[in-house]
């Protein structure tokens, strides 16, 4: 179990916005995080990754600290193995779609299983430039991939995706989540259809 218990508080010129979350999310599960524009799903996200760390609370993953805001601690980003798929991609302008899949592992066989997956085989020799937006975006889940990390964290994963594909991604991703035992926390703006798992809305 994850255990979150957090308040972040953004201020900006005029006003302030706290993001209180108190909520468990279940391992080895996919978890939808569902809510309007702005109420602080991809912050939640970066709290987990430590990329943000909270003003007040904590983060157990397990019976591991991840975040003590009483005690000060907060467990350094490189050693939570955690994958990351952000919004705007986040990809490396000057490496091929196989580099950087080979940055994250040097598994052979696994790169070549990701490219299927992303049926990204016929462009793994190309640069982000070179990608559409999909196709960018289906790199940017497979370099989160490539690691395999226990808790893989994914900001509106699918959006720039058409549904035949989409469909197909997501079919092919729950195979690989349950084989790796990965716990995913999937933020989306609109339910997507994805076999078993759960739901944490906010704003509610």
């Amino acid at each position: 179990m994850i255990n979150i218990e957090v308040v972040k508080r953004t201020k900006t010129k005029w006003l302030t916005f706290e993001l209180n979350v108190n909520t468990k999310f279940e391992r080895n599960a996919v978890t939808q995080i569902l809510g309007p524009s702005g109420i602080g799903k991809t912050t939640l996200l970066k709290i987990i990754a430590g990329l943000v760390d909270p003003d007040e609370g904590s983060i157990m993953v397990g019976d591991d600290v991840w975040f003590d805001a009483d005690q000060k601690y907060s467990k350094k980003v490189q050693e939570r193995n955690v994958g990351f798929v952000f919004q705007d991609y986040a990809l490396f302008p000057n490496m091929t779609v196989l580099q950087h899949l080979r940055y994250g592992s040097d598994d052979e066989i696994y790169i070549d299983r990701l490219l299927k997956i992303g049926e990204m085989e016929a462009f793994k020799h190309s640069y982000p430039k070179q990608l559409s937006g999909g196709q960018q975006q289906r790199l940017a889940i497979l370099r989160a991939l490539s690691t395999k990390p226990s808790l893989l964290l994914m900001d509106e994963p699918f959006s720039a995706l058409d549904q035949q594909l989409k469909g197909r991604l997501i079919g092919n991703l729950q195979s690989l989540f349950a084989e790796l035992e990965m716990t995913v926390l999937l933020v989306t703006h609109t339910e997507i259809d994805i076999t078993g798992g759960f739901r944490f809305e906010m704003g509610l």
